[in-house]
């Protein structure tokens, strides 16, 4: 399987702060990858060294087999774009805003306009082509932004927080639309705060935190190797439940206002809990992204 990029102890500073610290990882072509992580993970600095926006400090980053030290301006002309900000132009039309972005790739304004009416159509947008941004939705707005990143067909597509703000609705579409430009080969990498997003859309992952990345992988496999398949719940706990829990031996963490006991055998757990502690709130549920995420960075907020 082909890398499309390839990254080798890459490091990025800011004066006294090292943002990314580093790290290795390749991204597979025609895969999603994402970079989950808390607020000043590195997350957002990779992509934006992978974006060839911000320069490399150390290390090496190839993508599309260029170097980006090298080739930034053939880099930028296969990458799509879609920011977190909708920063559509609000004086144009739906379709004029694709229009005026294929001209910064020299599309043929005959071209332009068929694959513009192409990606309307793709992003179900068709009916909107002539609306102006401010009388869109929010929906729409982040649609159109996916479909003016891929004007250039690009070989890959970066999207940041995708669905941030969105009613479910229109989440789900664009996650098929996501999975439709897999299945045309594109290579897709995405940040996101939504852990059962990462789960549906990823094929391989990385959490980061403090510019490291802690684990990659499958989500599923990561599931599996840092929680167990299983989680059980035990709220509120009474004064001594967490030494009566921690002396079965099971791997266990203290929340706010519950104790969480990672297993492979969720059904047994709890009824052994049960049995020991009548009088427990116990609820036994699949393990998920989000208890990874929350076991390798921590519970407490961060800035």
């Amino acid at each position: 399987m082909r890398d499309v990029i390839i990254a080798e102890r890459l490091t990025k500073k800011f004066e006294d702060l090292t943002a990314v610290d580093g790290i290795n990882f390749a991204i597979h072509e025609g895969e999603c990858f994402g970079f989950l992580g808390p607020n000043g993970a590195g997350k957002t600095t990779t992509i934006r060294m992978i974006q060839c926006v911000s320069p490399v400090t150390s290390g090496k980053l190839k993508v599309l087999d260029m170097d980006v030290n090298k080739d930034q301006r053939r880099i930028k002309a296969l990458l799509g774009v879609a920011p977190q900000e909708d920063n559509l132009d609000p004086d144009f039309t739906v379709f004029r805003n694709l229009m005026v972005h294929a001209r910064y790739f020299g599309i043929d304004k005959t071209v332009a306009e068929n694959k513009a009416r192409e990606l309307l159509e793709f992003m179900q947008l068709t009916e909107k082509s002539d609306v102006l941004i401010p009388k869109i939705s929010g929906g729409m707005k982040r649609r159109l932004v996916m479909a003016r990143a891929l004007i250039n067909d690009p070989k890959l597509l970066i999207l940041d927080e995708p669905t941030t703000g969105l009613d479910p609705q229109a989440r789900h579409l664009i996650w098929d639309k996501i999975n439709e430009l897999k299945k045309k080969g594109v290579t897709v990498i995405i940040t996101t705060h939504y852990m059962d997003e990462a789960q549906q859309l990823c094929d391989r992952l990385v959490i980061m935190e403090k510019g490291k990345i802690l684990v990659e992988g499958k989500p599923q496999d990561l599931i599996e190797s840092q929680v167990g398949r299983g989680i059980v719940e035990v709220v509120n706990p009474e004064q001594g439940v967490e030494e009566a829990l921690r002396s079965n031996g099971w791997a266990l963490e203290k929340g706010s206002d519950r104790i969480f006991v990672y297993t492979n055998d969720r059904r047994s757990v709890r009824e052994k809990i049960l049995k020991d502690l009548p009088s427990a709130n116990v609820i036994a549920r699949d393990a998920t992204l989000e208890d990874v995420f929350l076991r390798l960075t921590g519970r407490g907020l961060k800035e």
